[in-house]
């Protein structure tokens, strides 16, 4: 067999290989991920009442104000858009990842315990004492951040803890929250792998509607 014939025969394997794997291959699997999991493909993506996107189940968004469930604290301010002190727009960029601050780090021991001065403008309220002060709590997952920083989930006890806090802004039955976080509780995957969490993001959502319903 000539060389010509095996160099053309070689090529033609490599055109049809490649057809396959770098063509075909991806579309099939693009075509099974939008029949077969949707939602997933496409971002886990949360919409509001009015069909608006508002986020993903996946990632995390910050939750501060009373009228609403908290989230963990993040050292990336969830990545928000404008997040403050980024003068290098470091921030900016989507990244996650924990601040890996020792126990002993005054800047941990200052978010988290807060910081006494002579001067009131230099005074710092830690999460621990704003928690306090709130009437919540102060869970664990309520003051130390995840290792992802992203993390869109707190733990039943963590929401059950801002329940009176939320009713009494929001002027609702405690009762109300309870069967909210319920319905928002993630189980263990498969019954058995990781721990219950509740999705922030689902649970204000809910909190929202049911207001309005009411």
């Amino acid at each position: 067999m000539s060389f010509a014939t095996e160099a053309s025969r070689a090529i033609r394997s490599t055109i049809v290989l490649w057809v396959i794997s770098a063509v075909i291959y991806p579309f099939v699997m693009i075509a099974f991920g939008q029949i077969v999991f949707p939602s997933q493909v496409n971002g886990s993506l949360i919409r509001d009442s009015q069909g608006q996107v508002v986020g993903s189940s996946l990632i995390g968004q910050p939750f501060t104000s009373d009228r609403y469930f908290n989230s963990r604290p993040s050292t990336t301010n969830y990545s928000s858009a404008n997040p403050k002190n980024d003068e290098a727009l470091v921030l900016r960029t989507g990244i996650s990842g924990a601040s890996n601050l020792a126990p002993s780090n005054p800047a941990l021991i200052e978010r988290i315990v807060g910081k006494d001065d002579p001067d009131p403008s230099k005074r710092v309220v830690g999460d621990f004492n704003r928690l306090k002060n709130a009437s919540v709590q102060p869970i664990a997952d309520l003051v130390y951040t995840s290792g992802s920083s992203l993390d869109p989930h707190i733990t039943p006890e963590a929401a059950r803890a801002q329940i009176a806090r939320v009713a009494k802004t929001r002027g609702l039955q405690p009762q109300q929250l309870e069967t909210l976080i319920n319905q928002n509780t993630d189980g263990r995957f498969l019954g058995l792998f990781g721990e219950p969490g509740v999705n922030v993001l689902k649970l204000n959502l809910a909190l929202d509607a049911l207001k309005s319903a009411s």
